[in-house]
């Protein structure tokens, strides 16, 4: 009886505010300090501090962890951000040394961490990956686009122009950039037009469709995933409170008729001594 009593209490203070908002100001702390470890001139000075310093907020994290799957057991992966943590807490418990050694670099995936602990931040990402089957279907159309708009500028200008447009491959990079509007009118498209007066007609339309259109097409897409999981979470809540008012509803509903009952006893046997005195 006592351990499931003890892991209910590990799980309540391990998700407890306090110990959330202290784990946040850890990850803000380990950011800086791999961002520090980057420049010689403080490594110099405070290398060793720092190297402490990390590893004791790395031994936070591993306790943090631990703590969760003793309180949750198995439960603790069916939560995909539980999975995110343990993964990224456990890439730095790697030997970074030897072959291994380029896995140093990855020490500073643990500032990702502030994903899966602030709210806010896991709606924005969840609403991502949700929108990736939209995403996928524009990045497909803008492919096709890219495809046609690409065999039409090797077939127009690929003569005159081999480093922008001398195959098909490099019309698509070329047209990348200038969906980017990365120099694409002084650098690309005005000395186009030196030999082609009219390759305006061909660039314009090009930008309008792919930079104007095709753009807001993934920003409209992820706009609807927020407004529909806002919207999901809303009707949640409502029902969720619903649900609290027709139990609560419920139970003063039986309070009252536990009422009348007691007071239809207590008129009865008031009127029975009445009849009898």
């Amino acid at each position: 009886m006592t351990e499931p009593s003890l892991r209910q209490r590990a799980g309540v203070w391990i998700e407890s505010k306090p110990v959330q908002h202290f784990i946040v100001s850890l990850i803000v702390i380990n950011a800086v300090v791999l961002g520090l470890e980057t420049a010689p001139a403080v490594t110099r000075t405070y290398g060793d501090a720092l190297k402490l310093l990390d590893h004791l907020i790395l031994g936070v994290f591993v306790a943090e962890i631990g703590t969760k799957l003793f309180a949750f057991r198995l439960r603790f992966f069916t939560n995909p951000w539980n999975v995110f943590d343990f993964t990224v807490v456990g890439v730095a418990l790697i030997p970074a040394s030897g072959p291994l050694a380029v896995l140093r670099a990855l020490r500073v995936l643990r500032v990702l961490r502030l994903i899966s602990m602030v709210p806010r931040l896991r709606f924005v990402v969840e609403a991502l990956l949700r929108a990736i089957p939209g995403i996928l279907s524009i990045g497909g159309l803008m492919l096709i686009l890219f495809y046609v708009f690409a065999v039409m500028a090797t077939g127009l200008f690929g003569g005159n122009f081999p480093e922008w447009f001398g195959s098909v491959g490099a019309s698509m990079y070329t047209l990348f950039q200038i969906m980017t509007l990365e120099s694409w009118s002084m650098g690309i498209v005005r000395p186009v037009m030196e030999l082609h007066p009219y390759a305006w007609l061909y660039f314009i339309p090009f930008i309008l469709i792919a930079t104007f259109t095709m753009l807001n097409l993934f920003i409209g897409i992820i706009v609807d995933t927020m407004q529909s999981m806002h919207t999901a979470e809303h009707h949640r809540d409502r029902a969720h409170i619903e649900e609290t008012v027709h139990e609560d509803m419920g139970e003063i509903g039986q309070e009252v008729r536990a009422l009348r009952q007691e007071i239809r006893a207590l008129r009865d046997l008031l009127g029975e001594q009445r009849r009898t005195g």
